[in-house]
């Protein structure tokens, strides 16, 4: 996995928090899994195709989760901070969560 980062920025979470995201990226990371060996055991495609639906929609949830908490706590305070470039910073992030 990258573990690079566009930058020094860090985003501090609660104990509560970071346990709660962590453990949807957990059940996500087991659904990936589950696709693999689907393949692996040429499961029938449509199954496949339902359970890649559910890892994407599992995603989207998780992408909501973490958007919700970016605009409530990071954005308020960098426009407080007269950062008011986060807005276009937020627009790319939108634009790039919205392709498909």
């Amino acid at each position: 996995m990258n573990e690079e980062h566009c930058c020094d920025r860090q985003t501090h979470r609660s104990e509560k928090e970071k346990k709660g995201l962590l453990n949807r990226c957990s059940r996500i990371e087991g659904q990936i899994r589950g696709i693999k060996g689907m393949i692996e055991k040429d499961v029938y495609c449509d199954d496949i195709l339902n359970q890649i639906a559910a890892a994407q929609s599992a995603l989207n949830a998780l992408s909501r989760v973490v958007l919700e908490r970016h605009m409530k706590t990071c954005l308020i305070d960098r426009i407080q901070s007269g950062e008011n470039e986060v807005i276009d910073e937020l627009m790319i992030t939108m634009e790039k969560m919205m392709k498909k």
